[in-house]
């Protein structure tokens, strides 16, 4: 049996400790006991970039913000997803150092070698409300959503109105989890977004396949709808 390698370590701001781990050629995050990021992940992550940028695949300059890195999964996947020379992806992961493991152990992630993507290590809902009505979507993965207060931004009424005043109308959230989170359907819902559910395969070849939430809350066309 091939060896578990503990790459780094980075202590969280609540006392946890976040490891990277590498088993066979494939990494994963490690926190409170549970593996995060592995090829389920990966592959929810990829149906997230599919479903939440496909109205915006005839734009000229698509701006899609990421919340949350990971190990670059979802952004590997939007870039993937969207051709655009002109889009813009920006990532925001207030952790130091998960920025820095991309550089270190992933030579090749779209962080550094796609020039239509940018990170910030500081994000605010004032300042991501300052954006206007010009984002296309917002797109996160639970697991690696930043947290403020022992919390999900996503689940924070404060963010959810930065959220609004950010896209432009007909913008998209989307959300997908490994495991669901209780209220987040009606907290969407009721700051206004038009929200579906959809239930998705983490593994179609499997005899009985596990099926994953994601969350599409649609800001209105028109203020009045």
């Amino acid at each position: 049996m091939k060896p578990r390698t503990i790459l780094a370590h980075t202590q969280l701001p609540d006392g946890s400790t976040l490891e990277l781990h590498e088993h066979d050629s494939r990494h994963y995050l490690h926190l409170h006991g549970q593996q995060l990021g592995g090829e389920i992940a990966r592959s929810l992550d990829s149906e997230l970039a599919h479903l939440g940028t496909h109205p915006f695949r005839p734009a000229r300059q698509p701006k899609i913000f990421i919340l949350g890195l990971g190990l670059g999964s979802l952004l590997h996947s939007v870039c993937a997803t969207l051709a655009q020379k002109r889009a813009r992806f920006t990532v925001y992961e207030p952790i130091t150092d998960l920025v820095a493991w991309q550089k270190q152990f992933f030579p090749h992630s779209c962080l550094h070698t796609d020039p239509r993507a940018d990170f910030t290590l500081q994000l605010t809902p004032s300042s991501l409300a300052r954006e206007n009505g010009t984002v296309h979507a917002i797109l996160t993965h639970a697991d690696s959503c930043p947290m403020e207060k022992g919390r999900l931004i996503i689940e924070d009424n404060r963010w959810i109105g930065a959220a609004r005043d950010a896209l432009q109308p007909g913008g998209l959230i989307g959300i997908v989890s490994l495991r669901s989170v209780p209220g987040l359907f009606g907290r969407w819902k009721r700051a206004g977004f038009e929200v579906t559910e959809h239930f998705i395969d983490g593994n179609p070849n499997a005899r009985k396949p596990r099926r994953y939430p994601l969350l599409l809350a649609r800001k209105p066309s028109t203020s009045n709808e």
